[in-house]
C-alpha cells in the first residue's frame, strides 16, 4: 500500500465511533509526522496503541455477551453483536468487526510500510 492509502486506512480508524481516543491522537501524530524526521518514531507508537487496542474475535464475543456488553450496546444491541461477531467468527473472522479494529488490522498488517 502506498502512504496516501495507508493514511486514508489510518483516517478511518480515527473516525469510527468505537476508536479509543488515545489511539486516534496517535493516528493524528502520525498523520502530522508523515515525510518529516519524526514520522518513524510517530510510526511506532501509533503501531504499538493499534496492538494494544485492535481486539481479537473472541474478545468481542466475551465483551457482547457480557453484562459490561449489555450496558455498552444495550440489551438488543449485545445480542445483535454478539450474533454478528459468532457469525463472523464462524465465517473465519479473527478480528472485531468494528470499523476500528479492521481497520487497525489493515495497518498492523502493513506494520514494514508504516516503519519504511
Amino acid at each position: 500500500m502506498t502512504k496516501e492509502e495507508l493514511k486514508a486506512v489510518a483516517t478511518k480508524v480515527a473516525e469510527a465511533s468505537s476508536c479509543y481516543a488515545g489511539l486516534k491522537d496517535l493516528i493524528v501524530a502520525w498523520q502530522k509526522a508523515i515525510g518529516t524526521s519524526g514520522e518513524k518514531a510517530a510510526a511506532e507508537k501509533m503501531l504499538a496503541g493499534l496492538k494494544e487496542c485492535v481486539t481479537p474475535i473472541d474478545g468481542l464475543i466475551a465483551f457482547a455477551g457480557s453484562p459490561t456488553g449489555e450496558q455498552v450496546f444495550g440489551k438488543e444491541g449485545a445480542a445483535s453483536t454478539l450474533k454478528a461477531a459468532q457469525d463472523a467468527k464462524a465465517n473465519g473472522e479473527d478480528t472485531c468487526i468494528c470499523p476500528a479494529c479492521q481497520n487497525g488490522k489493515i495497518l498492523l498488517a502493513h506494520e514494514k510500510e508504516l516503519l519504511g
